[in-house]
């Protein structure tokens, strides 16, 4: 059932952040607060620049599979047309399905990247089309129904050839993992203290003579004419840019989109970052590589964001001591930092979500993610506020905790503090986690490959995990208490442990690197105590224990679980800074990927029982110029009322710039 919020930015007393649920997922929408105290310039700022964010929405559909914008396209225009039944259950399932493609860029699941399986009929299918006027190429109806063709989007199976078996677009047809390792290796200048991040805005193809090459993503080249768009809303957003920097970073990110240099996108990076003063601010462009089996290129992404002056109190009380974290770090002090420069933080509230932020974003934004620049001149960290906030409101009331909290107090202790340390451990997590520890001279930023995003999750995770049970946060007023970590250790154990299981496909492992990360810390913890209690004997620091059947977490320990987050980060910390790809190996695969069927199969038993969705997305306010007589813009007006199939199908018909084949 769709449940409407009232349509102006104003309606918050009945504001309902849930919305409609499909397949495996539950729609949601978040609040703006404070966006009516900024002012008609910073407004106009954040309608310009949300309007470049949404202008890219076509390249992530192209990035994820060569098919997607041919799909969508078309069940776009069977969803407009269609005379039929609209109530049998092939144009159910279909709508389903659609929905499921708008969720996920593409055919492929969103975080699991297997492909969607259609339950709705090829005939059915191909009559919808030919009644509507439209139609698909005959080599594209295997890809919708025939579940072995193109069936992951970014495999990660070890022993795989992970560009072969991979369905994103980011490599062309035919070209081998060990093709692209070795295009890529040599063209890495030996010795190079300021590397690019090669690869990073390209698709690699075949030539006319069957050499490999880039084709980069520009204006001019590769989505040109989605990226002239970007541009033309970067250039209209110049003048109300926020500070003086700010507009140096607009102009530099334009110089980027119109050359793709990497050096130009380095000089950006750093002109942003040192961006502190704007109130409005934003993240446009090739930013992730989580959807690249090597890790390498980059995903497209977009947030237009303001500063919660409030909340950033407390982010900045950890930056400002961002040494201090660093130099008690139970890392090696080979791999620390001798000095954290730069290192900013800040709680925002976000305005426009887009591209791989949407509608299933991140929480907390580390940037930039080049090594070096981080080295050099620090980096840029971010809580988003108002969506931790919203996911906490939509939670109320799920049934979760008592499903599978082991017991009132643990419970009790959660509802406290809960959601005070998860947004610490996020603040954490990005401003001080991705921010710390150095490479050691010579180590190349790739060496870990398939394994790199994996571990750099799990180095900046167990550097929250640590550090919100130090009494250092304490002293800055940041918990409470030293009981309220408790609530994150535990709420930590049993996500990595049972509760992301819920995720997973019977039969299948875990492929997505933050679940991998979450699973690899839970399960080397578990392995750990159970070990240490076999040799002292006692109980273990932490365990999995049986009541009425039913499996629970259960902590013991928790200063002694503090004590193997901070000797699993110190190792996690070596194989960073060294590069070693073998141990980063052994730790992701026989601690992070692997699922227990009997332990599987109870998890989801319990959960279907609450019925809940597994995967949560956001629905995006509507923002809207009024314009004077001279044509400037007179005020911009914010609502919530637009439904998800409106939402995109307005997306599609405002923001469609791409051709359907892009090679």
């Amino acid at each position: 059932m769709i449940a409407l919020s009232l349509p102006t930015a104003q309606a918050a007393d009945n504001f309902s952040y849930t919305d409609e649920q499909f397949a495996d997922i539950q729609m949601l929408r978040y609040q703006v607060p404070g966006f009516d105290q900024l002012t008609l310039r910073q407004k106009t700022l954040v309608y310009y620049l949300q309007e470049a964010s949404l202008s890219g929405r076509d390249i992530l559909f192209d990035q994820n599979g060569r098919y997607n914008l041919r799909i969508r396209r078309a069940f776009e225009k069977v969803y407009a047309d269609y005379k039929g039944d609209r109530t049998d259950n092939d144009f159910r399932a279909f709508e389903v399905y659609l929905k499921r493609l708008w969720f996920s860029s593409g055919i492929h699941h969103h975080y699991g990247c297997k492909k969607f399986h259609a339950d709705f009929s090829e005939t059915w299918l191909r009559n919808a089309l030919q009644s509507v006027g439209a139609s698909l190429d005959e080599a594209i109806y295997p890809v919708i129904f025939d579940d072995s063709v193109m069936s992951m989007r970014t495999n990660q199976k070890d022993g795989d050839d992970l560009v072969l078996t991979s369905a994103g677009n980011y490599y062309a047809p035919g070209i081998t993992q060990a093709e692209a390792e070795e295009f890529y290796a040599q063209r890495k200048p030996a010795g190079d203290p300021h590397p690019v991040m090669m690869g990073l805005n390209s698709r690699l193809q075949r030539n006319e003579w069957g050499m490999l090459e880039e084709r980069t993503y520009r204006v001019g080249g590769l989505y040109d004419a989605a990226l002239s768009r970007v541009v033309h809303w970067l250039e209209k957003a110049l003048p109300y840019a926020d500070s003086p920097m700010q507009e140096r970073v607009i102009r530099k990110l334009i110089e980027y989109y119109r050359t793709g240099d990497l050096r130009t996108f380095d000089a950006y990076n750093i002109l942003w970052l040192k961006d502190t003063d704007a109130t409005v601010d934003f993240v446009n462009g090739f930013t992730e590589t989580y959807g690249d089996p090597l890790g390498m290129k980059a995903s497209w992404e977009g947030i237009v964001n303001f500063k919660d002056l409030a909340a950033t109190t407390r982010t900045e009380k950890l930056s400002t001591n961002a040494q201090w974290f660093e130099d008690n770090s139970p890392v090696d002090a080979r791999f620390k930092k001798e000095k954290c420069k730069g290192i900013s933080a800040k709680v925002i509230t976000a305005a426009i979500l887009s591209g791989d932020l949407y509608p299933s974003p991140a929480i907390g934004i580390n940037l930039p993610n080049s090594d070096w620049v981080r080295r050099d001149f620090g980096s840029k960290s971010v809580t988003i506020g108002n969506l931790t906030a919203a996911y906490a409101k939509a939670a109320r009331g799920s049934g979760m905790g008592k499903e599978f909290i082991i017991d009132d107090q643990t419970r009790q202790l959660v509802e406290q503090y809960g959601d005070l340390t998860d947004d610490l451990h996020t603040d954490l997590h990005e401003c001080l986690g991705h921010g710390s520890g150095k490479l050691l001279p010579g180590t190349d930023p790739d060496t870990l490959k398939a394994y790199g995003a994996t571990i750099e999750e799990a180095r900046a995770d167990l550097f929250g995990l640590y550090y919100v049970a130090d009494p250092k946060l304490t002293e800055l007023g940041l918990t409470p208490n030293m009981e309220a970590y408790k609530a994150q250790f535990y709420t930590y154990m049993q996500n990595g442990l049972l509760t992301q299981l819920v995720r997973i496909k019977p039969g299948n492992n875990i492929e997505e690197a933050h679940m991998r990360n979450r699973a690899l810390i839970a399960h080397w913890a578990l392995e750990k105590a159970t070990q240490e209690a076999k040799a002292n004997g006692g109980q273990p620091a932490v365990e999995l224990t049986k009541r009425k059947g039913k499996t629970y977490v259960r902590v013991n320990d928790y200063a002694a679980l503090r004590t193997y987050f901070g000797q699993l980060l110190a190792e996690i910390q070596r194989i960073k800074s060294e590069g070693d790809y073998e141990a980063a190996r052994n730790l992701v695969e026989n601690y992070g990927v692997k699922v227990n069927s009997t332990l599987h199969k109870e998890v989801l038993a319990r959960y279907e029982k609450l019925n809940l969705s597994p995967y949560k997305g956001f629905i995006n306010p509507r923002y809207e110029a009024v314009y004077a007589a001279d044509g400037s813009i007179s005020d911009v007006r914010l609502s919530y009322g637009e439904g998800y199939a409106e939402q995109m199908m307005r997306y599609s018909r405002d923001y469609s710039f791409l051709p359907d084949v892009n090679e």
